[in-house]
């Protein structure tokens, strides 16, 4: 009798906790939950399940966070999820994950802390690393890591949700690349995240396709939030403040993905993006003159409306052609020329009136404060039709309130280095064209938006 009374109270207790685990949590698990706490053997709880079963797997505070977290990532079958409690997780190794239908959820995007500190050498830079598709994951922070937050690779299907990615030594050029990082991947939605600290992008999102990033904050990196090399991706509702720059658009040589293009920029807010540029020295975000807004550099067919961008030191906004950096391109299938650019109904205000960086010996040229938008002029001559580019190869810039525009005219000069001889700088400036007449006019572009197969819009 007394055996029966305590199998009775042991599977009450089994139930309780399994109930609890999925209303606590509010996971929407598809399968049974497992909770993995120090001295439960995984591998022999997921053999009691029956075959073809997408277990969650919970992870309790306790001894031994990292190798249960490592063990749970090992024996997590196709469509599993694993989820974390409330709490701060210390971990001494980064996590690979490679199945599809993966999902790793926290209790709260400031309740769960996976924190990387104490990461060992030789274990990974990244805290969480993964390359299967249809890959979810939400509600947690990721901070201190020795290299990036989040690398997601080669993925069909990437959901970042509520994620946070932090370093807190503010402006060290030591502090990890990248917070958010899908790279070849298709098919992306990253909403209601923030990142903040990495040393060169907070979301970055390369050489991928179908983009959604939207209701975000960015602050204290080097590039706020950066699209290189992608196509179609919106860009909307963020927030980037106090970045070296705010929101870059670029595409780079020597990429297998070759140029991108197809964006649209819109309702964001960019503002005061004036912090240092910490980058190591050598990476390309380097360049980024601390001060930038948004800035667009050899990507075609982007679209920039309805946004919100004050006070950034250097320029508001510029548009360039990566031959504006001085760096020798040798991929000869790179377009270093942006072409088929549309700024319309944005509001644009203060800022120029403390350039930095390579950008600063423009004001020889061409005064303070500097204009809200820059263009540097320069196109493909191989292009150009009675000396101009056709319509859909052109610069538009419309209907943006108050603001004052500047085209550089670098076509006709080589390299910034040029102007700052007083002689050539006088003779450069009666080159330069302020006459937004010059680029008015509007383009047709993408105006269907992005769309994520099994992604709905989601409500805050």
């Amino acid at each position: 009798m007394r055996g029966l009374l305590v199998a009775i109270v042991g599977v009450a207790i089994g139930v309780g906790a399994f109930l609890f685990a999925r209303s606590a949590m509010n996971v929407p698990v598809a399968g049974p939950t497992i909770i993995f706490a120090p001295g439960v053997e995984l591998t022999a709880e997921l053999d009691k399940l029956p075959e073809g079963s997408k277990p969650t797997i919970r992870i309790p505070l306790g001894e031994d966070a990292s190798k249960r977290f490592a063990e749970a990532v090992y024996e997590i079958p196709e469509g599993g999820s694993i989820v974390f409690d409330e709490g701060k997780y210390e971990f001494d190794r980064g996590f690979e994950l490679s199945k599809a239908g993966i999902t790793i959820k926290g209790a709260g995007q400031e309740k769960t802390i996976l924190n990387f500190s104490k990461q060992a050498a030789g274990s990974g830079g990244e805290g969480i690393r993964a390359n299967g598709d249809r890959f979810t994951l939400e509600e947690l922070t990721v901070e201190e890591t020795k290299g990036d937050a989040v690398k997601v690779e080669r993925s069909n299907g990437v959901v970042m949700r509520r994620v946070s990615t932090l370093w807190h030594n503010e402006g060290n050029p030591k502090n990890g690349a990248y917070g958010l990082y899908p790279v070849t991947c298709k098919n992306v939605l990253i909403e209601y995240c923030t990142a903040v600290g990495a040393s060169d992008a907070g979301i970055y999102v390369g050489q991928s396709e179908n983009i959604i990033v939207r209701n975000c904050r960015a602050e204290k990196n080097v590039a706020g939030i950066e699209i290189e090399n992608s196509k179609n991706a919106d860009v909307y509702d963020n927030t980037a403040t106090n970045n070296a720059g705010g929101l870059l658009i670029f595409d780079l040589p020597g990429l297998p993905a070759g140029n991108g293009g197809g964006h649209r920029v819109y309702k964001n807010t960019i503002f005061e993006n004036n912090h240092v540029n910490f980058a190591p020295e050598g990476n390309i975000v380097a360049t980024v003159p601390a001060g930038t807004g948004i800035m667009v550099m050899a990507t075609d067919n982007v679209e920039v409306f309805e946004n919100k961008v004050d006070k950034n030191q250097s320029s508001n906004m510029s548009i360039i052609s990566f031959l504006f950096t001085g760096r020798k391109i040798e991929d000869p299938k790179y377009d270093p020329i942006p072409e088929g650019i549309y700024v319309h109904n944005n509001e644009f205000t203060g800022g120029g009136d403390k350039p930095s960086g390579a950008i600063k010996a423009l004001a020889l040229l061409i005064g303070q404060p500097y204009p809200d938008i820059l263009y540097d002029g320069i196109v493909n001559p191989q292009t150009l039709v009675d000396g101009k580019a056709p319509a859909e190869k052109r610069i538009y810039i419309d209907n943006n309130g108050d603001a004052d525009f500047i085209n550089l005219r670098f076509d006709q000069v080589e390299g910034i280095e040029s102007l700052l001889d007083p002689k050539k700088a006088a003779e450069h400036k009666e080159k330069l064209v302020r006459d937004l007449g010059s680029v008015s006019g509007e383009i047709a572009l993408r105006k269907d938006p992005v769309k994520i197969e099994d992604v709905k819009p989601q409500v805050q």
